[in-house]
């Protein structure tokens, strides 16, 4: 059986700011869009998920970007 993992995960109101994770590629953040897991909900229905370190060693610039994220939490999946 696959073991879960915390992963923080992003949501977006729309698609049109970083729907295509552009920003975050640019910065070389490490992570990938996926579907919005089951127990959010989210405008745009794609999420961007990242290891918790990986948001760690961020955490500052993603507060300083333009992005406009609807939710940031940490689930497991």
């Amino acid at each position: 059986m696959r073991q879960k993992r915390e992963y923080r995960i992003f949501t977006f109101h729309t698609t049109l700011r970083d729907g295509d994770g552009a920003f975050c590629r640019e910065q070389g953040i490490r992570g990938r869009l996926v579907p919005v897991p089951r127990e959010l909900s989210a405008g745009c229905g794609i999420a961007w998920r990242m290891e918790p370190a990986e948001y760690e060693r961020f955490q500052g610039v993603i507060a300083e970007s333009q992005i406009e994220i609807e939710q940031s939490c940490v689930v497991m999946n």
